[in-house]
């Protein structure tokens, strides 16, 4: 338990802006965009550098914040229930993946997982803009083969990554 206070303690704005800087954010942007393009699934990136004391006072773990990330964002608010919260917590180098309602039966947890692993071994090395555009990409490939795009959808949420905190 101190450990995981002091990672959050540690964890500032400037380790969230070196890790993810502006054109990063752009780069993942532009990703999230053209990958939309060959789906019907809506993405959001949410980055948050630190735990506030009170969530971790209350040993609130990395998916329960993303869960709550998704509704706050409200990516469950799409027309095919098929929006999808790409959650990272840089204090822990965690990744968590929130998906709609749309994927259950199609999505196996396995390859949700799948995707974080390969983003995850990126971070460990210090590349989080690479890892940001491995999950991307294998996300992108996961709903595309469920909700593939044959009629030009209408782009429903924000493909900007979201910073908070």
């Amino acid at each position: 338990m101190l450990r995981r206070v002091w990672r959050h303690l540690i964890t500032t704005r400037w380790h969230l802006r070196a890790a993810f800087p502006p054109a990063a954010l752009d780069h993942i942007e532009a990703a999230i965009h053209t990958g939309e393009v060959a789906h019907t699934g809506e993405l959001r990136f949410a980055i948050e550098g630190a735990l506030h004391w009170e969530e971790l006072w209350m040993h609130r773990s990395a998916a329960a914040r993303a869960q709550a990330v998704f509704n706050q964002l409200r990516v469950w608010d799409t027309d095919l229930n098929n929006g999808v919260l790409l959650y990272v917590l840089l204090a822990e180098r965690a990744i968590e993946i929130v998906a709609d309602r749309g994927y259950r039966g199609r999505v196996t947890e396995h390859e949700w997982r799948a995707a974080c692993a390969a983003a995850e071994t990126e971070f460990a090395a210090g590349r989080y803009e690479r890892g940001a555009m491995v999950l991307v990409q294998c996300v992108d490939e996961l709903i595309a083969r469920h909700f593939p795009d044959t009629t030009g959808h209408q782009n429903e949420l924000p493909d900007r990554p979201v910073i908070l905190r």
